[in-house]
């Protein structure tokens, strides 16, 4: 069976430049949820130092956070200033293993208030 012979396609016809170039659309903007910012670097270093609750989660971690008794101590309200009400909300994630943090965690609402 003999092929059918097409012509070639004429250059201008199919050509990029006969079409009228379409504006880009911008894609959506996507609505960032406010986070609040972190704890300061001396909030984690004071409860890192001064922490006397210990929670042991299992797989070599530990929860690390500072009672109520331990915020009022005058050593510790001095090296936290300011601070003190909100490292109050804070607690440390701590790998006893590697002796590092794994993560830093920060409540909502205050644990007097509850």
């Amino acid at each position: 069976m003999a092929s059918r012979f097409q012509p070639r396609r004429r250059p201008d016809r199919f050509s990029p430049a006969r079409f009228a170039p379409r504006p880009a659309k911008a894609p959506p903007a996507k609505v960032q949820p406010s986070r609040p910012a972190l704890p300061p670097a001396a909030v984690v270093d004071a409860i890192l130092r001064y922490h006397d609750v210990s929670v042991d989660q299992g797989g070599e971690r530990t929860l690390l956070r500072l009672s109520d008794r331990r915020l009022r101590e005058p050593e510790v309200a001095a090296a936290l200033g300011a601070e003190g009400q909100r490292a109050a909300r804070v607690a440390i994630l701590w790998n006893e293993r590697e002796s590092e943090i794994i993560r830093v965690l920060e409540s909502f609402e205050d644990r007097a208030a509850a």
